[in-house]
């Protein structure tokens, strides 16, 4: 890719960094089961270590991880929920690294907070303070897999199973152009598709719409039309500069 195509996809893949540590993480060597309080009202979250062990795949949904064993459904973290989402992550996955930025680190958009990362495959981002959108943390998929803390095979995908790696030239030639976005020249062109619509501004309704938030979700960044990168919220369209 071009110098100005790799620009234009940093701006749309670079996302907050996040300011939620956590302290006493238990990991999967416990055979009992660990309540994860979340935030925002909502009831505890229970799941096993020995449930935890049996996930063989994680979709990044619109606004939430789904953790599955085949077809069922082991735990599902949404992602106004920082402290569940990187817990339940650090409990299967492992420890992760871990990057603090004060405020304006990462440029003038970034807030002060922890970046977490899991194998060079899934990143996190926690929010000091909850996004417009009612997010607490961003996701990036960075690889098609990734290793638990006992070795096993994850798989990761987005919406519809697409994953990194794949080819999604027919995906990209049938979404509404109001759902993609061109980066890019013909000779070294790069795409931003919208997989799954969320994060609706839950002060905005349907006469106040702010048309420069573009259309939030969970996306697809591509080289060519391969993909590279799913991110969740990632809007498409979005004029605002932050």
């Amino acid at each position: 890719m071009t110098p100005r195509t790799l620009l234009a996809l940093a701006a749309v893949l670079a996302f907050s960094a996040g300011a939620l540590a956590l302290d006493g993480t238990t990991g999967l060597g416990a055979d009992t089961a660990v309540a994860a309080e979340t935030s925002h009202d909502a009831a505890p979250v229970h799941v096993s270590n020995a449930k935890l062990r049996r996930v063989d795949s994680i979709e990044l949904d619109a606004e939430s991880l789904v953790l599955r064993n085949g077809g069922k459904t082991v735990v599902e973290s949404s992602m106004r929920d920082s402290r569940l989402t990187v817990s339940l992550l650090d409990r299967l996955l492992g420890t992760p690294s871990r990057t603090q930025t004060a405020e304006g680190d990462g440029g003038a958009c970034f807030p002060a907070g922890t970046t977490y990362t899991w194998g060079g495959a899934i990143r996190v981002a926690a929010l000091a303070t909850d996004a417009r959108a009612g997010n607490a943390v961003e996701i990036r998929v960075l690889r098609d897999q990734v290793r638990s803390r006992l070795g096993a095979r994850i798989e990761l995908t987005g919406p519809g199973g697409v994953q990194v790696g794949d080819d999604i030239a027919d995906e990209i030639a049938d979404a509404p152009r109001s759902e993609r976005v061109s980066y890019g020249a013909d000779d070294s062109r790069a795409w931003q598709l919208l997989l799954r619509e969320g994060w609706v501004d839950p002060t905005s309704d349907d006469e106040t719409t702010d048309d420069s938030a573009g259309t939030n979700g969970v996306s697809a960044l591509t080289n060519e039309t391969t993909v590279t990168v799913l991110g969740s919220p990632m809007p498409v369209h979005a004029q605002r500069t932050c």
